[in-house]
């Protein structure tokens, strides 16, 4: 920038009698540090910023003239549509829009004293991440004019208030004053853009094209720019050079005359051609809006960038899926669906309380909202797209427009076709095949393109499946089959129910699950011994709302679920089950008794061990162990409340491991022993603890550990701890820090002396 351009725009708020200072408030001014001190390469973004902004503010001013048409004014303030022009002298680009402006108070509300609630989240992101790319995914992308430009002006016009100029050269502070120096705008927002010096490619009409062309192709409103181009033009020749060029010998024969004479009547006048510079608004997208065309017409590529300009998501990530369609019949409308590549930030951050949609609501082609959250349920609301209806009105208010009776058709019609979508994402992968011959032919295609898209899908929103599940009964089965785990057959990959149950054993009728809080743990659980060995598949469940999940989804495909640390394991009758548990009888009543205090309901021998001594299983109603820890971590949890819908707990023994039958002997012989009813003791707090429980008494198992080592160690367990010398060393007498000693007295009087 030059000196002059720089002092005219450093002296522009001074000639502003009326301006108002103001500071900017800390996240912003966090946010613009980071973005004018950024590296990132890609400053081609403020543009599509924004763009996607003024389309923003048309979209609101169209909404209110379905109601009052006088709102949009006269002459060209009803052209609703977006302008850009250059001043290469000045080095100024401005970007101007007929929306419906701000106000004063919109000014410094918008653009400085109050940072919207993406602001901390994009710059914690850009702190991790570094990428800028995502801006205006968190609402903050005006911000990002400061990567090209040094000094912003936002003159704004709003029907209810006077036009106002907002700028700021971001050094901490704004001024806003009342506009009565540029031209009347009547009505929208004009941002002018003082470019930095090493931002000069902004200058250039064809940069501005091609970002145009390549991030605003799908803005809903015509985007002009001034353009300025060199053109041919017939002009008439000078006189002179007609002559010359007229002009014949005198030696020509008279038929030579009479014929030149009769040329020169049917010649037109003698023109030529020179260079004219013309200037013209030159309309950059004249697109078709994707979801009026045929699906079939519509590229791939064609689709990605809708949804990019959509999302406002310019990753380089595309849409993992998307559906295009049509609905006919009592209500008719066209849609589209995408899948985003990766999951919001806070996309289960107040699930229940906010109320997120990602779908924009057009009726015949006209914007009325993108906050309706009754087209899609709660758990679907990661999905991106839009959905234009003939059928419902346009000059009603959005309360009347919420109530009425096609906005459930639409969504149930919606509802269908995101699962489909999400279904064949699922068919179209081959990793999901579950026939070997169909994967290998789908391998020979070398579509790897879409091999484990849906493992990316589940990562990303498997949860927003399962909390479907949970509240969506009409279409919990359609859910259930989307659903994906590990298990002890997957081999570390993503399976389904449906490849359950096609591996499920001969006579198996239950289907197996676990829930705990990784993967290694369960594995390695007591649970599973006799399961794996009898080649039995469970299924784990990691995530905690796998435990609300599984009070919802009680049978798929007429098959029970099964919790294994519950009760109501079947696995199949022993012939000598009758003669064990006879044998036992005695144990188990004696161990009953022993454990009355600790609430245990009942000792039983155990159908699902195969190394270890004993589990804890709870009651198939009750609350699991997994569940018991999700609940007392609740920061507002009830331990009262919870007394009752913790499960009653069965202590499950191995009546073939060697320390269950040793125990038995001891208990025939004397049931009174006071050792052998310390062993039990600990051998059930350590089966609590190994079953997932948290022990009631920590300080007592300790207790108990310590005199079962003191007894493989031979101490006597009446040994005590050698106690500590009590005796006191005398301690040395300090000098208080305010109290000087007699040697540094003396010391400061002999340096007095030397002063003086």
């Amino acid at each position: 920038m030059c000196y002059c351009n720089f002092r005219e725009a450093e002296s522009m708020s001074k000639r502003r009698g009326n301006a108002q200072q103001f500071e900017f408030q800390a996240e912003v001014s966090r946010l613009m540090d980071i973005i004018i001190h950024s590296l990132y390469s890609n400053k081609d973004i403020f543009l599509r910023e924004l763009i996607s902004n003024a389309s923003d503010a048309l979209d609101k001013i169209r909404f209110l003239s379905l109601t009052d048409k006088e709102i949009l004014g006269e002459g060209d303030d009803t052209k609703l549509e977006i302008q850009i022009k250059l001043d290469k002298e000045k080095r100024i680009l401005t970007i101007r829009d007929r929306g419906i402006g701000m106000t004063k108070e919109d000014l410094i509300k918008n653009l400085g004293t109050i940072a919207k609630s993406g602001t901390s989240a994009f710059v914690e992101k850009m702190q991790t991440s570094g990428d800028l790319n995502l801006i205006g995914q968190f609402g903050v992308g005006f911000y990002s004019v400061y990567l090209v430009a040094d000094n912003v002006e936002v003159i704004s016009k709003h029907n209810d208030d006077k036009q106002h100029v907002w700028e700021s050269k971001a050094d901490g502070s704004f001024v806003v004053s009342e506009d009565t120096y540029n031209e009347p705008l009547g009505r929208g927002t004009e941002i002018r853009l003082h470019l930095r010096e090493e931002a000069g490619e902004y200058l250039e009409e064809s940069k501005l094209k091609e970002l145009v062309k390549r991030y605003s192709e799908f803005i809903n409103f015509p985007i002009y720019i001034w353009s300025t181009k060199e053109v041919d033009v017939e002009v008439p020749a000078d006189e002179e050079e007609e002559s010359s060029e007229s002009s014949s010998s005198e030696e020509e024969t008279e038929e030579d005359a009479e014929k030149t004479e009769d040329e020169d009547a049917e010649k037109k006048p003698k023109t030529k051609t020179v260079k004219e510079t013309n200037s013209e608004w030159e309309l950059l997208n004249d697109v078709k809006a994707i979801w009026l065309r045929n699906p079939k017409e519509v590229t791939e590529e064609e689709y990605t960038k809708f949804y990019q300009t959509l999302a406002k998501d310019f990753s380089e990530d595309k849409p993992l899926s998307w559906s295009h369609f049509t609905a006919e019949g009592d209500v008719e409308f066209k849609a589209v669906l995408f899948v985003p590549p990766k999951a919001p930030h806070d996309l289960y951050e107040s699930y229940y309380n906010a109320n997120k949609s990602n779908l924009k609501l057009y009726v015949r082609r006209v914007f009325i909202s993108d906050e309706f959250d009754e087209l899609l349920p709660k758990y679907l609301n990661f999905l991106k797209g839009l959905v234009d209806s003939d059928t419902l009105p346009l000059n009603v208010s959005r309360e009347m427009l919420q109530q009425h009776s096609s906005l459930k058709t639409i969504k149930k019609k919606l509802i269908r076709k995101a699962l489909d979508m999400i279904r064949k994402l699922a068919e179209e992968d081959p990793d999901e095949s579950n026939d070997k011959e169909k994967k290998a032919d789908v391998e020979k295609s070398d579509d790897d393109e879409k091999r484990g898209q849906y493992t990316r899908f589940w990562n990303e929103f498997g949860k927003s499946i399962k909390l479907g599940i949970i509240e969506d009964a009409a279409n919990r089965n359609r859910l259930a089959k989307l659903l994906r785990f590990e298990s002890t057959k997957s081999d570390g990959k993503l399976t389904s129910l449906d490849q359950y149950i096609s591996r499920m054993k001969s006579g198996q009728k239950d289907i197996f699950y676990l829930t705990g809080t990784s993967k290694e743990q369960l594995d390695n659980s007591p649970f599973l011994e006799r399961l794996k060995k009898k080649g039995y598949e469970v299924i784990f469940f990691t995530d905690p709302v796998d435990e609300y999940l599984m009070q919802y989804l009680m049978d798929y495909e007429d098959k029970k679920f099964q919790n294994v640390s519950k009760e109501g394991l079947k696995l199949g009758k022993d012939s000598k089950d009758k003669e064990l548990k006879e044998s036992y009888k005695e144990l188990t009543k004696w161990w009953k008794g022993a454990l009355a205090s600790d609430n245990v309901d009942d000792v039983k021998l155990s159908n699902r061990l195969a190394d270890t001594p004993c589990v804890v299983v709870t009651s198939k109603f009750g609350w699991s162990a997994n569940m018991e820890k999700i609940m007392q971590s609740q920061t507002l949890s009830d331990s009262a409340k919870q007394a009752y819908m913790r499960g009653k707990r069965v202590l499950e023994i191995n009546p073939r491991h060697p320390i269950i039958k040793e125990l038995r002997e001891r208990v025939v012989k004397n049931p009174e022993d006071e050792s052998v009813k310390h062993t039990a003791q600990l051998i059930y707090q350590t089966a609590l603890m190994e079953s997932g429980f948290a022990l009631p008494d920590p300080k007592d198992f300790a207790s108990r550990i310590y005199s079962s080592v003191k007894s493989s160690l031979n101490i006597n367990p009446d040994a005590t701890v050698e106690e500590e010398d009590d005796t006191e060393e005398p301690a040395e007498a300090e000098t208080p820090a305010n109290e000087a000693t007699p040697e540094a007295e003396s010391a400061n009087a002999d340096s007095q002396k030397d002063e003086l």
